[in-house]
């Protein structure tokens, strides 16, 4: 069964801002993968991030997405480290970007 993978703008313009065009062309390609399967891809959140998943897109980037019934929505591309309490730390980034609303379905175009 194929789900309908949706990209909100936020997401749309850090892509676009990378200027590797083969890691931008590899993220892509692992988005649209996501159609297939998409709940046995990246890993389930915890905490603030409840509800969202992550994917290894390319290198250091990671993609963060949620699935609702049919549906893919990939909320944002965070490039970053995973160390915790590091304030460059991937996930503290998502948690900031969720905390100023900008993980929010209601207040984000998608496309």
């Amino acid at each position: 069964m194929k789900y309908k993978v949706l990209i909100t703008d936020t997401c749309l313009t850090l892509i676009g801002k990378i200027s590797d065009k083969k890691i931008r062309r590899t993220i892509l390609n692992r988005i649209e993968g996501l159609s297939d399967e998409p709940d046995k891809q990246g890993k389930m959140l915890v905490k603030d991030l409840s509800g969202f998943r992550s994917l290894h897109a390319a290198g250091r980037y990671r993609v963060i997405y949620k699935i609702d019934k049919q549906t893919v929505i990939v909320y944002i591309l965070a490039a970053g480290i995973r160390k915790q309490g590091d304030k460059k730390d991937i996930y503290e980034i998502a948690k900031k970007l969720l905390t100023a609303g900008l993980l929010d379905t209601d207040r984000t175009n998608i496309r």
